[in-house]
């Protein structure tokens, strides 16, 4: 498996974080793991389009051009040939950047892109062709074209930013009165903006900064719990069995065992670190 990120030019990368390509020639033929990050994605599928699990439409044959909303539950897919696909994700204050409006009704799906974005399908999926070809022209204009339509707000993105810094410790009402809004009217606005509740947001950036530090530091899960903002480390398995369904032992031992090559997160593990093994 190849998996490798490509950061967006700076004009976009208030809107974009990096567009991915994920190859893989011969992929397992169990089901992978994804886990949830607090990004959208828009996603073509430039060989096989994987089937995708989910708790509405149980399993179901994928598009080949999707958008990936936001959700708190981890994403399985189940490969019937080889893989070979670019995404586009965006920053979490551009994630109404194609859904609009539709955007926090979507949450825990992936969905055909045209169904939420007409005119865009065709296009991505030729820009997205070239750019695996050597050339990434056509399609950073296409996103730029797409970003200079949308205005971020400002005081979301400096509150999901201001989450993510604090690993998603920060208390939700101090973000609020840091953005001098009501923490209702926080809570409403940072929804419409990225598509979760701002605790849904934090609980992810905890998940995803839990992760990087089982994958790369040898602690023990007690003092990890502690360091994460989680009460004990009880409730930082319940939590990460919740979303991955692995305990934080399990989860470590995969997350290892995945550098050997073979290993039931190898995909999860791909996203994580930005990069394959």
């Amino acid at each position: 498996m190849d998996y490798q990120e490509f950061p967006a030019p700076r004009e976009l990368q208030r809107h974009v974080q990096c567009v991915w390509r994920l190859r893989d020639p011969a992929p397992a033929a169990t089901a992978q793991t994804i886990y949830p990050d607090g990004r959208c994605e828009l996603i073509v599928h430039l060989a096989t389009a994987p089937r995708c699990w989910d708790s509405i439409d149980g399993w179901h044959d994928q598009s080949r051009h999707l958008f990936a909303a936001q959700r708190v539950t981890a994403v399985r897919l189940e490969s019937r040939g080889p893989l070979d696909c670019v995404g586009v994700r965006l920053a979490p204050a551009a994630s109404a950047l194609v859904a609009a409006r539709s955007l926090p009704q979507l949450r825990d799906r992936i969905v055909n892109l045209t169904s939420v974005a007409r005119g865009l399908s065709g296009a991505l999926g030729r820009a997205a062709a070239a750019f695996v070809a050597g050339d990434a022209t056509m399609l950073w204009r296409l996103l730029a074209r797409r970003c200079a339509k949308f205005s971020i707000d400002a005081r979301m993105e400096s509150a999901a930013t201001r989450i993510e810094r604090s690993a998603g410790q920060l208390r939700i009402e101090a973000v609020a009165r840091a953005a001098g809004m009501s923490a209702r009217g926080f809570q409403t606005r940072f929804r419409a903006s990225v598509g979760l509740t701002p605790k849904e947001f934090a609980r992810l950036a905890r998940l995803q900064a839990t992760l990087r530090a089982l994958d790369q530091r040898d602690v023990n899960l007690s003092s990890l719990a502690a360091d994460a903002g989680f009460a004990d480390q009880a409730h930082a398995t319940r939590e990460l069995k919740r979303i991955t369904g692995l305990a934080p032992a399990k989860l470590r031992a995969e997350l290892r065992r995945d550098r050997a090559g073979d290993a039931a997160v190898r995909l999860a593990a791909a996203f994580v670190r930005g990069y394959a093994g």
